[in-house]
């Protein structure tokens, strides 16, 4: 039996007048018990048909044409055609939230901040199941439990910003099962979360849905968590289907050319040395102009461009009264941290969320201030200790190292156009004349890929991909020599992040470019990175050469993040069980080579050999640190 069977849905959005359709004649099927999944890049429209099928279009879309036919297992002789439901009418809103549940991208956005977990559960519960508040508390309490809240209790009277990432996600999970829904509508739901904290959602989800017979349709662009999740697959590409089967045959039998693009451009870590991520549409379309970095003067030793040696940084939470009483709790950050970054080299750092990794990017680039360590940039003429610079010397080193940000919307001013975007840093380091200024802005717009016809257009103008493109113009503009990259592509497709990746390689080959690459997608650091630090509870737990660490992991930590990477590859599939299930960086699952001992001894950074390091006891028994 189909819970979900959607004929010829047509949508079309109205603007300024003009009418466009955006989902054209889609037909797909969500069968009992089973998971759909729909995969496309951002403006396929796929959340589109979600919004469609919870009855929350925006104002300026409607549907045009076509069936959304629910059928509920309560009432199975009962269908009802949720395209014919009005939008605010009581059809749409006894199945909205009731028998059909929904888990959306960003939790933090979606949970209302002014309201406790607690609240906002009881709200949805009530709306559809009146009853007793005592005994919603108790359904709902059990059901923050079979979530994964360790203190269903206290989790009932927390805010969403007192919650992890992945504990939101988990709040979100707990409102929309709430009801027991026939279908739940997952629309990316573990984009922004770590490996470990995604493979433990998924498992939830997993267990739920067989605990209490759901269906689901499973919206991601993430190919990986497809392979592990879906039993079905519709792949969807500007509002139409481009191909739909068993999962089996999709990913070994694919057959439209569009899905075996989306198949080539995800890293993985099988690719050979020197291979390239196949982009759908590649960013710099005609050949670039290549540039000659400024050569180094002459050194003896082989000095790195960055050096960090024993970097601390505390933060103290928690509130004093006024009469100085209160709970003050001190946070280590980031916990004697060093590391060398090579010229020319891609140093990558990964780690889960919290662990302390932009914290040291932050540092670096004295955004904040260490409480103690070193950091010594040289570049061959002139060599500086960072985290005691002042004034005019301070706004000199700016100038040389330069960030690429996560988020692309939110770190370019939408007041500014792309023209006077690229040209602040010109102006502000005093870097030749108007006229020089525009024409070096429109060489770096070449250098991207973007047409220079764009200058005078906003950010809110380009997609994701373009924006991301602009920031690293930006970062581009003065000529550093160190780049730091924040997660540059966590929020993108897999398609436009090949882009973004190929682009970046492409710089970096032709201007001598070093990069610090931040990341928690270790597929990606396996295709940018030259070394590899792994970073866990503020300290760096491991460092090796690329293909030293993927292939011989030491730490235990290292291993549980390798362990919950999900493959688009169905040979491999991940076992949740074993994907870190009490959290990755739980170091009382870590053993006692690892962690210090009850005598306080001292973790010290081992070498084995080949350029490889880990973090562990120097009176560790050697066989608990071969792989």
């Amino acid at each position: 039996m189909d819970i979900l069977r959607i004929s010829d849905l047509r949508i079309g959005f109205t603007v300024h007048g003009f009418s466009r359709d955006v989902v054209k004649g889609v037909s797909l099927r969500v069968p009992a018990g089973k998971t759909v999944a729909l995969v496309g890049e951002s403006g396929s429209g796929k959340s589109v048909i979600s919004q469609a099928i919870m009855g929350l279009l925006p104002r300026a879309g409607a549907i045009t044409g076509g069936e959304i036919l629910f059928r509920d297992p309560l009432a199975p002789d009962t269908v009802v055609d949720i395209a014919a439901l009005p939008p605010e009418g009581p059809g749409i809103r006894q199945l909205r939230g009731g028998r059909i549940g929904m888990i959306f991208q960003e939790p933090m956005s979606s949970l209302s901040p002014i309201h406790t977990i607690g609240n906002q559960i009881e709200e949805a519960l009530l709306l559809h199941r009146p009853m007793p508040k005592p005994e919603a508390r108790g359904l709902i309490e059990a059901m923050l439990k079979r979530v994964g809240f360790k203190n269903p209790q206290r989790a009932f009277g927390l805010y969403p910003f007192e919650l992890s990432g992945g504990l939101r996600q988990r709040a979100m999970l707990a409102m929309a099962l709430i009801c027991q829904p026939a279908l739940l509508i997952a629309d990316e739901p573990t984009t922004a979360l770590d490996v470990t904290i995604q493979a433990q959602v998924l498992d939830l989800m997993r267990d739920l849905q067989a605990e209490m017979g759901m269906a689901i349709l499973l919206i991601t662009h993430d190919l990986g968590v497809v392979a592990n999740m879906a039993d079905e697959v519709v792949v969807i590409f500007h509002g139409e289907i481009m191909e739909r089967g068993p999962v089996e045959g999709i990913f070994r039998h694919p057959r439209h050319p569009y899905l075996k693009a989306l198949l080539k451009a995800s890293p993985h870590f099988d690719m050979q040395e020197g291979e390239r991520l196949v982009a759908l549409r590649e960013a710099r379309p005609r050949p670039a102009v290549a540039r000659a970095a400024p050569a180094p003067a002459p050194r003896a030793d082989d000095t790195p461009l960055l050096r960090v040696r024993h970097l601390r940084k505390t933060y103290v939470t928690g509130s004093r009264s006024f009469f100085g009483k209160g709970t003050l709790t001190t946070v280590k950050a980031v916990d004697d941290v060093s590391f060398d970054i090579r010229r020319g080299e891609c140093l990558g750092l990964v780690g889960e969320s919290g662990c302390g990794k932009t914290t040291v990017s932050k540092i670096v680039m004295r955004a904040i201030t260490a409480n103690s360590g070193e950091v010594v940039f040289d570049d061959g003429r002139e060599r500086c200790d960072v985290l005691t610079l002042q004034g005019e010397a301070l706004r000199s080193f700016r100038q040389r190292v330069q960030m690429i940000f996560q988020d692309p919307v939110s770190s370019l001013s939408p007041r500014m156009t792309v023209m006077n975007i690229l040209r602040e840093p010109l102006v502000i380091h005093d870097r030749g004349g108007p006229a020089e200024q525009r024409e070096r802005v429109k060489a770096l717009m070449q250098d991207v890929g973007l047409d220079v016809r764009y200058l005078n257009r906003y950010p809110h103008s380009f997609s994701g991909g373009q924006r991301q493109r602009i920031g690293i113009a930006r970062a581009l503009a003065l000529d550093p020599e160190l780049i730091i990259c924040d997660e540059p592509v966590s929020a993108l497709d897999v398609s436009v992040q090949a882009q973004i990746l190929n682009l970046l390689k492409d710089l970096q080959a032709e201007r001598g470019l070093t990069f610090l690459f931040i990341s928690h997608n270790l597929a990606v650091v396996n295709y940018m990175a030259d070394r590899i630090a792994v970073m866990a509870n503020g300290r760096i737990v491991e460092l090796a050469p690329r293909h030293v660490l993927f292939n011989n992991p030491v730490h235990p930590y290292t291993k549980a993040l390798l362990r919950s990477v999900p493959f688009a590859d169905l040979d491999r599939k991940l076992d949740f069980k074993l994907a870190a299930p009490t959290g990755a960086s739980d170091d009382r699952q870590w053993g006692d080579a690892f962690r210090s001992g009850p005598d306080d001894a001292a973790l010290t950074q081992l070498p084995l050999g080949d350029g490889h390091y880990v973090l562990a006891r120097p009176n560790a028994d050697a066989r608990e640190l071969v792989p």
